[in-house]
């Protein structure tokens, strides 16, 4: 495989494509990841033994790359949700990612193109924690030239249910 190849896809070999069976499997798993190995084959129409290998391979292909469980931020006491944008100093994005990791509350980091480089979405206690993360934390960096703040005032997963 061309060395080019293997930078794009993280050093893996490139994921083989998926048939209907595995999209559908996928969106079963998204749905309710705590699916057994059973229901997934009862839905999808074929052996345990298959779903069982199939799922591996998404796994081990990293098409599937891990499983967690969705959270009511709310209810988890995240009274204040917000996205993020950043504009960084060029080349700076692995180690504003890094960074950027390691704030308390951040749910998803995105590079993106347009009048920003940075997404990132943040689930803190209230507006005052949200303030101190923006303000204390992020705008303290020295890659990072501008932030906008967005609140999210209301949010639908839609995973659930799909």
């Amino acid at each position: 495989m061309p060395d080019e190849q293997m930078a794009t896809s993280g050093g893996r070999p490139p994921a083989r494509s998926l048939d209907d069976i595995d999209r559908s499997i996928l969106r079963m798993l998204q749905a309710d990841g705590r699916a057994s190995i059973r229901s997934v084959a009862e839905r999808v129409h074929v052996s345990r033994a298959n779903a069982y290998a199939r799922i591996n391979r998404l796994i081990d292909d990293g098409v599937i790359r891990g499983f967690s469980a969705r959270i009511d931020q709310e209810r988890a006491g995240h009274g204040a949700s917000a996205y993020i944008t950043l504009k960084i100093v060029q080349n700076s994005w692995r180690t504003v990612r890094e960074k950027l990791q390691e704030l308390p509350g951040a749910a998803h980091i995105a590079l993106v193109s347009g009048d920003f480089d940075v997404l990132l979405l943040v689930h803190t206690r209230d507006n005052r924690a949200l303030r101190e993360l923006v303000l204390t934390r992020i705008q303290a960096m020295d890659e990072v030239l501008s932030t906008r703040t967005l609140l999210v005032f209301e949010e639908t997963d839609l995973a659930e249910g799909h």
